[in-house]
Formats: structure tokens, C-alpha cells, sequence
């Protein structure tokens, strides 16, 4: 074996052997961790309560301490009708087995469950009921030309939540599926079993960023003729004539008489709702959505009505359905009622956005919504309003966030509220949003009695200077602010992330080893509207990056914070915002943990990196500032770099190559490997430890 160099630290985890490299418990302050560790499952509880309202909205059941029990809202009385279940009564029935990340489900069946369709053999089987064996229905999947029929391209899986390949119509005479054409997409290799005798080889058609796409067909068979129809899915659009189109959030209308789908531009700036005569394939859009600036979020637009199964009043036979959509065409994530003639009316006007759609009153023309307006964005609220827009009313306490159950008919609501800073309590409000009893309190005598500290909100500037931001800090229990304390930095960072709704912020047990931990929501994260959100596009790794930085500079101005011994550590995208930290800030950030990072964009693949950045043919400017390589000679502090050899998301070639220049310019970091891991973070222990050797152990400031 070659000596190890004197700059390079190797660690290889495998579970088994975690204990052997546990070196934790005898640091300084380990039991005080442990102690807390051990005591957060149950530190605070009992304030939460789920209930389940009866049809008529007068009364609902819930279980507390160990019992059931029976509310009645006119006497605003409980009575207990049981012993909460311990378990299960029965196993759960057997379904589909969950696909893996990327993949899709590889079984459909019809509504009747007289037809199953199959994916096998990169070909679509069907089984009907006379059938002792399924039989092949289709013939276009070839491994040798890399197509596939009856499943999708992995990044449709990954990046746009498409698990579903095949369709059956309602009637189930008709089977909608995909057609994928991979062959102009570079396959991507990553090796499996490498603690065993033999590896093995797992080939994707992986593409990465400013590469060639898959294709992407959508068709209908006949399945009395075996006739298939191809539906026309092709985006047109004159800037992107050429760079192709995603297909995804297929749906049969509920008569059967219509498929509908989303297709977007490779741009993501350009998305439209397309209903599809399944007879000829003939497409119009139905709503379009356009955003030249940035990207179309929200992509399922449609909104689930909690009351679909009541019919609109006044509708007549042809009527074009309707349906609600989300939309922040103005700025601001607002609702809207459409139809399928493409008639587009806002619901809600707000400059703030909306969250979810908790129940409609088609009859009296009235719906109930959550949205993020609390006295700080993440506040979560509920609000009631006419379907015409008007009679907005907020029924929820805007200092505490809301997590509500409403009765039928929105004549009360069950209403679980607490903040950063304030445990949660179940309280019954009436329709207008009085408090008229009190459900459940947390317990907080564990939390008490270990003398622990709540979580402080912070309020700071971001890098622009103007706009506010937030964040936590958690303290020690014993926290002595005569002392400095080292800060650790919990991050993900990422856009369309962020800490909302706002909860309760249990303590962490880090703080207990002697630090400080603080989370900050910078730029690009959700809940405050499409500008705050959009502020990275084209430039990852620079505009949030900067707003952390200005979250910890405003941190060490404060006497108990040791700015020369700061930490930083995530995972993914969270790995990735680590490593940028140290390398753009070497001055602020003294130690890093970056587990499974994505080093430079260019290595990611192409939707999700695409939507944020562009494409690297047009942004070369703003990959190689959000390239961690970019700044790889500034690494002045510790690193820690973690990876999963069986990463097929965030691939290990990114690591490898940051390893390798850091080696070239003779840098020193530790290194952990996951040996058949795939997207995962660094062993935790191992990363405290680092730490401790880091920050805490280090000589302090005087």
C-alpha cells in the first residue's frame, strides 16, 4: 500500500464498522450531547392533535393519551369511545412496489381492475382477464436503438416527479403511454457492488446540462385494434425551435373524451396546459404560462378541489369543466378559476402567495385557502373567500402559523398553531376564526426540567443590503454569553427550498457539544413571491451564497460568537452551498462538511440545472462563477468532502474531480466514502467529530 500523503486525510465508512471509528463519546461535553439526542423524540409533545370531522360538521373524533374520543361542538364536550390502536389491525393490503429514484412504476391498472399493463422488456404487456399470461402489445422499445415504450427517461422521474409511464382511459378501451428515444443522450456509468467479489455496471442515459435530451412521444392505443395514435406533444416556441420540450402530468379528462398534459420549452420559461383529442391527436393549449426572466414554477399548476366530486351548479351538459390553477403571472402565487375554454379568472390578488386550497363550497360559492402571510412569510395562515374574488378574510392569528382541519360546510376548524418559538397547541375555532376551546397544550416539562433553550428568531439584511431575511440560532442550555462559542451553519440553500411553514424549532443536540447552530433562508427559497425566488436564476452559487454570508457576518458581530471559528454543513445542494461557503469566504467560514456535492453545474443533469441556470451554451459567465472548481485554490480552512461510490444523481466523478485539482494544488482535506451508498450525507458522528477537532478543540480567540 502507498504511504499516504501528508496533505490528504482518507476515511472509508462502512456501517459495520461505525463503532470502530467512533471516537465521539470521549470528547469533551459527549454526554451532555447524548443525553439530548436520546431525549428529542419525546421532548415536546401531546399539543398536536389530527381529527376527523363527521359528515355533518358538528362533531369529530380524535385520540389523546392513549384513548379516543368523541367532540361534540355544540356542547363543547368530549367523551372518550376507546382505547387508541397500538397497531394496525390488519397488514396493509399489498400495491405497487414504489419505484426507485428516477424510475417509474412498471404496473397500471384500469379503473376496474379487469386490465393490467406491464413494462417489461422495454415494451408494454397487457394481461386482460381471460389472459393465463400477459401479451405484447407494443414493439418500438429496442435496447439496441435505445428506445422504450411504457416508461420515461430517469430525469423525468428525478426532476419532474413523473412516476407514472401508462394510462388507461376511464372506460378502459384506451391505453395512453410514453414513447422515450434516448439514443443522442450520453450514457452515464456508475459502479455497483464494490465491497463484493464482482462489481457491477449501472449504465443511464443520464443528460447532463447543455447536452442532447431525450425525446419524448405521447400516444394512445386503441386496445380493441391495436391502433396507436401519436398525440402532437411538440412545444412550439420561436427561441426554442430546435433545443426540445418535457411532457409530463398526464391525465384523462374524467369522460374519457379528452388526454391532458403539460409541455414546457427545454428553457422552462415557457409552459402550457394542452388538452389532446385522443381519436386524431390534435393539441391546443388550454392556459400558457410564460416568464422571460426566469422559469415557470408551480408545475402541477392544477389544483386538486378537495370538492371534486360536486358538480358546479348551473352546469349543463357541454359546458366547458372548470377547474382551479395556480399562477404567479402577477408576481405573487395567486389562485384562479378556469376552464377548459381557457378563461382565466383570479380568485385571490395578493402580494403574498398562496399555499394550498382546503375546501370549496361550489353551492354558495366560497372557498377556504392557506397562504403565506403571518407576521413573517413563513407564517402559514388560513383565509376564506368568495369564488368572485371578494370577502377575502383571514381567519388565523397572523403571529402564530396554522395547520388547520376544517369542518364540511367551513362552520369550524380544528386548528393546530405554534411558531419558531412557540409550541404547538390544538384549538377549535368557530367559522370566523374565534377560539371558542382549547384541545391540547404541549407538555413542556422535559424541556424544562433539561433547561433548554428555544430557538431565537433572526432578522438580518441580505447581501443587497435592502431586503430582509430570516433565520435561527440555538444556543447551548449552559450558554454563557461572556463566552464565544463556535457557529455551525446547517444548510441546504437550494431554490425553491426553505423553512415553511413555520414550526416549533426543537433544540438541536449539536448545541450541547458546546455550539452555537444557526439555519438562514436567504434568496431564491419560496414564500415570499416569483422576485425573491428568482433573484439566482442564472447565478447558483453567487446571489444565496452571498446572503448566507451576510447572515453569518451579522452572527459574529455579536460578543458570544468566535468569528474565527465558524462551520458549515449540508448535504446535495446543501453539500454543494458548503463548499462554495468555504471557498468564496475563506475568511468567514474556517471548517466545512460537504456531503455529496455537486461541484460544478455543468455536471448535473439538464432540467433541473437548466430551469435555474440556462444552458451552458448561453451562461458560461454563471457556471464558472457557481463552479465550485472555479475557487478551489482559495481553500484556506478545513474540508471534510463526502460521496457514495453508487451515487447515480449526483455522480462521484464530482468529488473525484475536485479531489483532484485540490491534490494538484496540494491542498489539504479528509476525505469519506460511502462504499455502495448512493445520495446520502457524510456518517453524522463522524462529521460532529471533525468538528470538535475543528472548532472546538482548536485553540480559541483569547
Amino acid at each position: 500500500m502507498a504511504p499516504r500523503a501528508a496533505w490528504l486525510t482518507f476515511v472509508a465508512f462502512l456501517p459495520a464498522l461505525a463503532c470502530a471509528q467512533d471516537r465521539l463519546p470521549g470528547m469533551p461535553r459527549y454526554d451532555r450531547y447524548d443525553n439530548l439526542r436520546k431525549a428529542l423524540p419525546g421532548l415536546v409533545s401531546g399539543g398536536k392533535l389530527t381529527v376527523n370531522w363527521a359528515a355533518d360538521g358538528r362533531s369529530f373524533t380524535f385520540e389523546q393519551g392513549g384513548k379516543t374520543w368523541t367532540y361534540d361542538v355544540d356542547r363543547r364536550a368530549k367523551v372518550e369511545t376507546g382505547t387508541a390502536p397500538t397497531a394496525p389491525a390488519k397488514p396493509t393490503p399489498p400495491g405497487r412496489r414504489r419505484p426507485e429514484r428516477g424510475r417509474q412504476y412498471d404496473t397500471v391498472s384500469s379503473a376496474d381492475r379487469k386490465l393490467t399493463a406491464q413494462y417489461k422488456d422495454r415494451n408494454i404487456w397487457l394481461k386482460g382477464p381471460g389472459d393465463k399470461e400477459p401479451r405484447q402489445i407494443t414493439t418500438e422499445g429496442d435496447a439496441a436503438k435505445r428506445t422504450k415504450v411504457g416508461s420515461a427517461s430517469w430525469v423525468y422521474g428525478e426532476e419532474l416527479g413523473q412516476r407514472e409511464a401508462m394510462w388507461f382511459s376511464p372506460d378502459a378501451t384506451k391505453l395512453a403511454y410514453y414513447r422515450f428515444d434516448e439514443s443522442k443522450v450520453i450514457d452515464y456509468y456508475v459502479t455497483l457492488n464494490e465491497t463484493g467479489v464482482q462489481n457491477q455496471l449501472d449504465t443511464e442515459a443520464y443528460p447532463k446540462a447543455g447536452a442532447p435530451n431525450p425525446s419524448v412521444d405521447l400516444l394512445v392505443m386503441d386496445l380493441a385494434t391495436g391502433k396507436a395514435t401519436p398525440i402532437d406533444v411538440r412545444f412550439r416556441s420561436d427561441g426554442d425551435k430546435d433545443l426540445g420540450h418535457y411532457v409530463w402530468n398526464v391525465a384523462w379528462a374524467n369522460d374519457g373524451k379528452a388526454l391532458n398534459f403539460f409541455r414546457m420549452n427545454r428553457k422552462q420559461n415557457e409552459m402550457e396546459l394542452v388538452s389532446a383529442d385522443p381519436a386524431t391527436g390534435e393539441c391546443h393549449a388550454v392556459i400558457r404560462e410564460s416568464n422571460p426572466g426566469g422559469w415557470v414554477a408551480d408545475f402541477d399548476s392544477r389544483v386538486a378541489d378537495p370538492d371534486a366530486g360536486t358538480p358546479w351548479p348551473g352546469a349543463k351538459p357541454g359546458d366547458p369543466n372548470r377547474f382551479f390553477w395556480i399562477s404567479e403571472r402577477d408576481g405573487y402565487r395567486n389562485l384562479y378559476l378556469a376552464d377548459t375554454g381557457g378563461r382565466l379568472n383570479p380568485i385571490t390578488h395578493n402580494a403574498f402567495d398562496f399555499e394550498s386550497l382546503v375546501r370549496v363550497d361550489k353551492t354558495r360559492g366560497m372557498a377556504w385557502y392557506t397562504a403565506d402571510d403571518g407576521d413573517i412569510p413563513y407564517k402559514q395562515q388560513l383565509h376564506r373567500i368568495r369564488l368572485d374574488g371578494t370577502d377575502d378574510k383571514r381567519l388565523t392569528d397572523l403571529s402564530l402559523s396554522h395547520t388547520v382541519s376544517l369542518a364540511p360546510g367551513g362552520g369550524a376548524f380544528v386548528d393546530v398553531a405554534e411558531a419558531l418559538d412557540v409550541p404547538p397547541s390544538t384549538r377549535l375555532c368557530d367559522g370566523e376564526g374565534h377560539v371558542i376551546d382549547s384541545l391540547a397544550e404541549s407538555d413542556m416539562s422535559k424541556f424544562r426540567s433539561m433547561g433548554l433553550r428555544k430557538a431565537e428568531r433572526l432578522i438580518f439584511k441580505a447581501a443587497d443590503g435592502t431586503t430582509d431575511l430570516y433565520g435561527y440560532l440555538l444556543k447551548p442550555s449552559d450558554f454563557d454569553p461572556t463566552k464565544k462559542y463556535p457557529l455551525l451553519l446547517s444548510i441546504y440553500a437550494g431554490p425553491t427550498s426553505g423553512t415553511r411553514p413555520e414550526a416549533f424549532q426543537l433544540p438541536s443536540d449539536e448545541t450541547e457539544l458546546g455550539f452555537l447552530v444557526t439555519w438562514l433562508d436567504g434568496r431564491g427559497t419560496n414564500g415570499r413571491g416569483r422576485a425573491f425566488r428568482q433573484a439566482v436564476y442564472r447565478k447558483l452559487g453567487v446571489v444565496e451564497m452571498d446572503d448566507q454570508a451576510a447572515g453569518v457576518r451579522a452572527l459574529v458581530k455579536r460578543p458570544y460568537v468566535d468569528a474565527s471559528r465558524v462551520g458549515i454543513h449540508g448535504t446535495s445542494y446543501g453539500g454543494y452551498a458548503s463548499l462554495m461557503a468555504i471557498l468564496r469566504f475563506p475568511d468567514l467560514f474556517s471548517a466545512a462538511c460537504a456531503s455529496s456535492p455537486v461541484t460544478d453545474w455543468r455536471h448535473y443533469d439538464t432540467i433541473y440545472t437548466e430551469r435555474f441556470m440556462d444552458l451552458p451554451q448561453d451562461n458560461k459567465a454563471g457556471y464558472d462563477a457557481g463552479s465550485a472548481i472555479t475557487y478551489a485554490n482559495n481553500l484556506k480552512g478545513k474540508l471534510l468532502i463526502y460521496y457514495g461510490t453508487a451515487d447515480n444523481n449526483v455522480h462521484p466523478s464530482n468529488t473525484l474531480q475536485f479531489i483532484k485539482l485540490l491534490q494538484s494544488q496540494s491542498k489539504g482535506f479528509e476525505v469519506a466514502v460511502g462504499p455502495d451508498l448512493g445520495h446520502s450525507p457524510v456518517d453524522r458522528r463522524k462529521m460532529m467529530e471533525f468538528f470538535m477537532d475543528n472548532l472546538m478543540l482548536k485553540p480559541k480567540t483569547p
